[in-house]
């Protein structure tokens, strides 16, 4: 009696969000293609962030695209959600895209992005040279010697 084995079924690829890395003034940078998949909830961040973590990266790019449009409507609580989670796994996240209408939109919206971008976790840029601008203000300000004692 001889027994047959099926193949097995072909395993389709996971659903990963496309992604490069690269080294930006001394970051490990995880920059995401504008077409993949979109981020909806903090499972989507936990993801994208468990990638990061296998390049090492630090500071993950995502283009503005890849967002919904209530995830620019702070009363929807899904930005907070999101960032949350790049706080809480201390990874420095860079919305990457033209962001002028939600902040017309919502002075709230305005509010917050304004304040993101003046501290350390979230950074709202244009395209990728402000991205490099800020990111290379940044690094020159940690490699900046103390202030001499008085």
């Amino acid at each position: 009696m001889s027994l047959m084995l099926a193949e097995p079924a072909p395993r389709k690829p996971p659903d990963t969000m496309t992604a490069t890395s690269y080294d930006l003034h001394g970051i490990r940078v995880l920059a995401c293609a504008p077409d993949g998949k979109n981020l909806r909830s903090d499972r989507d961040a936990v993801e994208l962030i468990a990638e990061a973590i296998q390049h090492e990266a630090g500071l993950i790019l995502i283009p503005v695209e890849r967002f919904a449009d209530d995830f620019f409507r702070l009363n929807t609580r899904i930005a907070g959600e999101i960032i949350q989670k790049f706080v809480t796994y201390r990874r420095r996240l860079a919305i990457v895209g033209d962001i002028s209408r939600y902040m017309e939109e919502s002075s709230a919206f305005r509010d917050f992005g304004y304040e993101a971008n003046r501290g350390d976790h979230v950074l709202f840029v244009a395209n990728p040279e402000e991205l490099d601008k800020k990111t290379y203000a940044h690094a020159a300000a940690r490699r900046l010697p103390p202030a001499p004692s008085p």
